[in-house]
C-alpha cells in the first residue's frame, strides 16, 4: 500500500524555496494591512482641513464681541424708555398721569408742544417726580420717550437724534463745562429770578451765606428753581463745581469744592431732626396713601409685614434704590439717605 502521507519537499532545494516564500508572506501581510486602512487617504488640502476642524471644534465657544455695556449698544429708542420708566403710571394713569393712547387727555398737552412738554417732564410735575423718576436719563431720553407716548395719542412729533458724545466724562467736567453746557439757560439771562452771571449784587447775599449752604439749597430746589435746578442727573460734586465757578465769577473767595469721598461722608451723615412726616406728605403721600401701583398703603399693617420681616436696612436699602413701580427715593432723588430713612421710620411706625 503506498503512503498517503508523504511530504510535498523531496529535495533540498524545495526547502529552501518554502522558506524563503514564508518569509516573505510574513513581510508583506502587514504592508498589504497598513495600505487597505490608508488607501485613498492623501495629504488634507486647505479645505479639508477646516472641514476637518468643523467637525472636532468643541460644542460650545466663548466669542468676545467688539465694545462692551450698554454703550456699545447704542442710545434707547423711546419706546424702551417708556417701558423701562414711564409705562408704570401713563400705562394705567396713575395719579392723573395722561393714559397712552388717550387722545383727549393729551391734546392738551400735545398743544404745549415737544419743548414746554420735555421741560415740564425733566423738572417733574405734581405727582410726577422729575424725570418720572429715572434720575440717569438724558434731556434727549426723556423728549423721546415724551414722542413715543405723544404720537401714540394724536401728536405727530418727531423723535430728537442723540447728542454727540461729551468730549468728557461728568466726574471730568470743570465748573465752567458744567454752567455753560446746564446752567447758562438760566443765569444768563436771569430767568426765573435766577442770579445773573457777573452780577455781584446779587450773588452777594448767595456768597455770604457761603458754597457749602447755597449747594445744599440748589440741590432741594429754591423758589423758583426746582431741585438740582431742574437737571436730576447732575451729582452734589458737580452743582458744587458749577457754583465754585459763578461765585469766583462775581468775585467771592469760595473754597475748592469738596472731593466726592468728602461728600459721600457728608451724604452719610445724618441729618439733624428730620421730619418724616413732612418728607412723606411731600413725596410719598402720592402712592402710599392710595396704595398706588402696588405701594404699601400707610397704616396697612397686612402689606408691610413681609416688607418689614426683612429688616430695617434692607428696607430702606429698597426705597434708596428704588424697587418695582417706585423710582430711587421715591423720585424725590434731592433727599439725602437720611431724610428718605425718616420718611421710611414714620411709615413703619405707622404700620406695625
Amino acid at each position: 500500500m503506498s503512503d498517503q502521507h508523504e511530504s510535498p519537499i523531496k529535495t533540498p532545494k524545495q526547502v529552501i524555496i518554502v522558506i524563503v516564500v514564508a518569509f516573505a508572506v510574513l513581510i508583506a501581510i502587514p504592508a498589504l494591512f497598513s495600505q487597505l486602512v490608508t488607501s485613498g487617504r492623501k495629504a488634507p488640502s486647505e479645505a479639508n482641513q477646516e472641514q476637518t476642524a468643523k467637525l472636532i471644534q468643541p460644542v460650545a465657544r466663548v466669542e468676545l464681541a467688539a465694545g462692551g455695556g450698554a454703550a456699545a449698544q447704542g442710545p434707547k429708542s423711546g419706546e424702551q424708555i417708556y417701558t423701562a420708566v414711564c409705562g408704570a403710571c401713563h400705562g394705567t394713569g396713575v395719579a392723573g398721569s395722561p393714559k397712552t393712547g388717550d387722545n383727549a387727555a393729551w391734546a392738551p398737552r400735545i398743544a404745549l408742544g415737544l419743548d414746554a412738554l420735555t421741560k415740564s417732564a425733566i423738572a417733574g410735575k405734581n405727582a410726577m417726580p422729575p424725570k418720572g423718576g429715572g434720575s440717569d436719563l438724558s434731556d434727549t431720553d426723556i423728549a423721546r420717550a415724551i414722542v413715543f407716548m405723544a404720537n401714540k395719542s394724536g401728536a405727530s412729533f418727531k423723535e430728537p437724534a442723540a447728542p454727540a458724545a461729551a468730549a468728557a466724562t461728568a466726574a471730568e467736567r470743570s465748573g465752567e463745562e458744567i454752567v455753560k453746557a446746564q446752567c447758562y439757560k438760566c443765569h444768563e439771562t436771569g430767568e426765573g429770578g435766577a442770579p445773573k452771571m457777573g452780577d455781584k449784587q446779587a450773588w452777594a447775599p448767595r456768597v455770604s451765606r457761603g458754597l457749602d449752604a447755597v449747594t445744599k439749597s440748589a440741590i432741594k430746589g429754591h423758589g423758583n428753581m426746582p431741585a438740582r435746578g431742574g437737571m436730576a442727573d447732575l451729582t452734589d460734586s458737580e452743582l458744587t463745581k458749577a457754583l465754585l465757578y459763578m461765585f469766583n465769577h462775581v468775585g467771592g473767595k469760595a473754597d475748592a469744592a469738596p472731593a466726592p469721598a468728602e461728600q459721600a461722608a457728608a451724604a452719610a451723615a445724618p441729618t439733624a431732626a428730620a421730619d418724616g412726616k413732612g418728607i412723606y406728605d411731600k413725596t410719598c403721600v402720592a402712592c402710599h396713601a392710595a396704595g398706588v401701583a402696588g405701594a404699601p398703603k400707610l397704616g396697612d399693617k397686612a402689606a408691610w409685614a413681609p416688607r418689614l420681616a426683612t429688616g430695617e436696612d434692607a428696607l430702606l436699602n429698597s426705597v434708596l434704590k428704588g424697587k418695582n413701580a417706585m423710582p430711587p427715593k421715591g423720585g424725590n432723588t434731592a433727599l439725602s439717605d437720611a431724610e428718605v430713612k425718616a420718611a421710611v421710620d414714620y411709615m413703619v411706625a405707622q404700620s406695625k
